[in-house]
């Protein structure tokens, strides 16, 4: 059974780039092995997501849709 999420981050009615902006203040404050349950209505968080996690090193475990509201789960991997 997975664990619940260290963190949850709202970031519904946001625009690009303030969802991935307020993702990266959030990872930055979380320790290593923590995870972040992120939700969003910005259609752009799917493009905008996975690239933020490639990029800082930081595993993207789940995506997912519920009725037009976009759900993330990511665990820290890297310290920034």
């Amino acid at each position: 059974m997975p664990r619940a999420p260290d963190h949850f981050l709202d970031a519904c009615g946001l625009f690009c780039p303030e969802p991935v902006m307020l993702l990266h203040n959030w990872i930055r404050d979380m320790a290593v092995g923590e995870t972040l349950q992120m939700k969003a209505t910005d259609s752009a968080t799917t493009r905008d997501v996975p690239r933020f996690c490639v990029f800082l090193g930081h595993e993207l475990i789940e995506q997912t849709v519920v009725d037009e509201v976009y759900i993330y789960l990511i665990l820290k991997l890297a310290s920034d």
